[in-house]
């Protein structure tokens, strides 16, 4: 083939090539076309079904993972509780008024109270109410029972951080002891020796042996460095008694507010802060607050508006919070006695007949049964389970028949309207009561109950302020004018009542004069003298047991029960618990360790 013929040839293999080339492009994209309209255009219709598919499966992924959440919320609850924590903010209401923080002179439920939180005193009761150190390390009696000597605890320190020592307990007795300082106390601290041989120990020296002498020894105590310079006369009304106070208990002064146009509606917010030096450890709340009113009204409202975390001073619980399931309720027995104290004296009731007579006349029972908390009987002067405690010289149960029989024997005859009558003389007397809600149903019920004898009872009630005269231990027109009065009375855990039943207590000059019924009797006497001298609890209690005869043969009085003491709070107070105290502000025995905030854990 010559040089020609090739070339052309190359130029048809060339072409050839071309055509191949193109129609295997042409193939391709047709193929490309048909694949596109296959697995996309026509796959692309089925879109809307694939959208609903996945979003039903993202509703799925969202759901399990919310059951999980909750699942895991639920678990965790179910393995951790609510558990009680530092820190809040604490405000108790208190029917009342604000006058003395002083412990040398409060008196009233709301100066107490302040008194107990701000100050310390030498001894103060534990949760089982024994007797326990509060300043004082320790403390010991000799053979006689007339020297007492304490030993304070170690650096102590006053709430403005000056140290506290002996002197300073040295100096509060001392201004105890003066009359012209004007203590309440006064009249039960006379001849008795205090002195401080050392910084940290006090001994008082008593003219005749005491055995309930150590549970004096509650009272606050005050600083000599602030008020050593202050004259005595002046010392019930010096600014640190309401607006400058400075203790050593587990508070510490911080403010004061009176608020209110009007006396009827002036209320006082007294603010505190916890005192990090106490010597007993800082208070884990973050504060205290005490808010006075001047009724009840005022302060249930208050509780019912959550403006206080707790209610004191209440006689029973209010109707309109009953159905609160956020209220609860502490009844804290007292170690005390509601009686009926019949005035020996003068009157019809003064023969001992006509008292053992409406002494069996009266259903005690019902009169518990009929009260709005549960509560133990007062059968004698002495509480149940006391040191001479001896159920056997109880005083006589109810027996109406044989309360009429006395009463027959006795010669008293039923005339007119069913009143018993001796000659002329009706058996009519007036019964005192205050009038509270609890006392006003009792005196009532006891009424109805003597009225089914014979009795004719006069019932005088008296508000709040009228009723302290009437048992007012100073001489008055008012004072001690009842023929029986019903009242209770702070007995404690020591059985020393001697103020209340020897006759030393009847005479005008005494410093008590809470011998409400004016029970005179040798054997009585002689025993309750002789039960107070002895240390010895063996001893103590059968020199108590001709007392406890006399009381039951002569029947000064009716003893019905103890009373309580009604502490109402929004919420668990953690660290309160529902045990017998001797007085209204020993609710704050162990407020140091109150808590309120809860944390789940």
């Amino acid at each position: 083939m010559n040089k020609l013929d090739r070339k052309r040839a190359l130029k048809l293999r060339f072409r050839r090539t071309i055509r191949l080339q193109r129609r295997q492009v042409g193939e391709l994209g047709m193929q490309a076309e048909r694949r596109l309209e296959d697995d996309f255009f026509k796959r692309l219709e089925r879109l809307g079904t694939v959208r609903r598919f996945l979003s039903a499966w993202i509703i799925a992924i969202i759901l399990l993972t919310a059951s999980v959440i909750a699942q895991t919320r639920g678990l965790s609850n179910y393995y951790q509780s609510l558990t009680p924590a530092p820190g809040g903010t604490y405000t108790e209401g208190i029917v009342g008024s604000f006058t003395n923080a002083n412990p040398m002179y409060a008196t009233s439920l709301v100066d107490t109270s302040i008194s107990q939180l701000l100050f310390s005193g030498l001894l103060k009761y534990d949760d089982t109410n024994h007797l326990t150190g509060d300043l004082a390390s320790s403390w010991e009696g000799d053979a006689r029972g007339t020297t007492y000597t304490v030993h304070l605890r170690p650096h102590l320190t006053w709430q403005d951080e000056q140290p506290l020592t002996s002197a300073d307990v040295v100096f509060t007795y001392q201004v105890i002891q003066n009359a012209d300082a004007r203590s309440p106390l006064y009249g039960s601290w006379q001849g008795i020796r205090v002195s401080a041989p050392d910084p940290l120990t006090v001994t008082f020296v008593l003219p005749n042996p005491l055995a309930s002498f150590p549970y004096s020894l509650t009272t606050g105590i005050v600083p000599k460095h602030i008020l050593g310079g202050t004259p005595m006369a002046q010392m019930r009304s010096v600014p640190f008694n309401t607006t400058q106070p400075v203790g050593s208990g587990p508070f510490a002064w911080r403010a004061i507010e009176v608020s209110g146009d009007s006396a009827d509606v002036q209320e006082e917010h007294i603010a505190l802060r916890p005192f990090s030096g106490y010597h007993l450890g800082k208070p884990k709340l973050s504060g205290f607050v005490i808010r006075t009113f001047r009724n009840e009204a005022q302060l249930i409202g208050s509780l019912k508006k959550q403006e206080v975390n707790a209610a004191a001073g209440l006689s029973q619980m209010p109707k309109t919070l009953a159905g609160d399931g956020s209220i609860r309720t502490y009844n804290l027995p007292l170690t005390a006695a509601v009686m009926t104290f019949f005035r020996t004296q003068d009157g019809v009731l003064a023969d001992s007949n006509v008292r053992q007579a409406l002494v069996r006349a009266a259903d005690t029972n019902a009169i518990i049964a009929n009260l709005a908390y549960p509560t133990l009987p007062v059968r004698g002067p002495l509480l149940h389970g006391q040191l001479g405690f001896n159920p056997a010289y109880a005083q006589a149960g109810y027996n109406l028949a044989a309360a009429k029989t006395m009463l027959d024997n006795d010669g008293w005859v039923t005339g007119t309207r069913g009143i018993r009558y001796k000659g002329k003389t009706p058996l009519s007397f007036s019964l005192y009561y205050q009038s509270t809600d609890e006392y006003t149903q009792v005196a009532h019920e006891l009424a109805k109950q003597w009225r089914a004898v014979g009795a004719d009872v006069v019932l005088t009630g008296k508000g709040t302020d009228d009723f302290q005269g009437v048992v007012s231990q100073a001489p008055s027109p008012v004072s001690h004018t009842y023929d029986a009065l019903l009242y209770g009375i702070s007995i404690g855990v020591d059985p020393d009542v001697y103020v209340y039943w020897d006759s030393s207590q009847i005479d005008l000059r005494s410093p008590s004069r809470l011998n409400f019924s004016q029970y005179g009797s040798p054997q009585a006497d002689a025993s309750l003298e002789a039960g107070r001298t002895r240390l010895n609890p063996t001893l103590r209690t059968i020199k108590y047991q001709p007392f406890q005869q006399a009381w039951q043969g002569d029947a000064p009085a009716l003893g019905l029960y103890q009373p309580r003491f009604l502490y109402l709070t929004r919420g668990p107070v953690y660290g309160l618990d529902e045990t017998s105290i001797n007085n209204d502000a020993q609710r704050f025995s162990n407020v140091s360790n109150w808590e309120i905030r809860e944390v789940r854990r």
